[in-house]
């Protein structure tokens, strides 16, 4: 069975909704057949992302940029996943207090020296959440999902 990875920091209530949506998305009734693994960004590993056959990142932009855990994770994981995990499917979402420009263009960067493919818009937000961007994450957990259904 497929598997997705979700690996996120989720520190606040809003990054905390955006995964929630993300998660409904990816259980949507209409997705069969693909297993959803989340990680928190601390905890996720090499062997996690070698493991799964696309991937969902969630973070905050902090002082401009991803999240600490975020960028630990890729340093963790960019060489032992560097050759084995190129042309899988990624997608993301990040939510600033005023700007996510940082934080977008170091997960662009990231992303593609993996060799990752972005499979969906990512999902980025600044300021307060509202209902058309948990429906946003919601259509991002579930096309990242159904990008694995056979």
């Amino acid at each position: 069975m497929p598997t997705l990875l979700i690996v996120h920091h989720t520190p606040s209530p809003t990054c905390q909704a955006m995964l929630e949506a993300v998660l409904s998305g990816t259980t949507a009734p209409e997705i069969e057949g693909v297993d959803v693994v989340r990680r928190p960004a601390l905890s996720a590993s090499a062997s996690d992302v070698l493991d799964a056959d696309a991937y969902l990142l969630g973070t905050p932009a902090n002082i401009g940029y991803m999240s600490g855990a975020l960028k630990h994770f890729f340093d963790q994981i960019y060489y032992p996943c560097l050759d084995a995990t190129q042309g899988r499917p990624f997608g993301y979402y990040v939510h600033g207090g005023s700007d996510v420009t940082g934080a977008v263009r170091g997960i662009a960067a990231i992303t593609t020296g993996l060799g990752w493919r972005p499979a969906a818009q990512p999902v980025t937000v600044t300021g307060e959440l509202g209902k058309p961007d948990i429906e946003a994450c919601w259509e991002l957990g579930a096309t990242l999902a159904a990008t694995l259904m056979g």
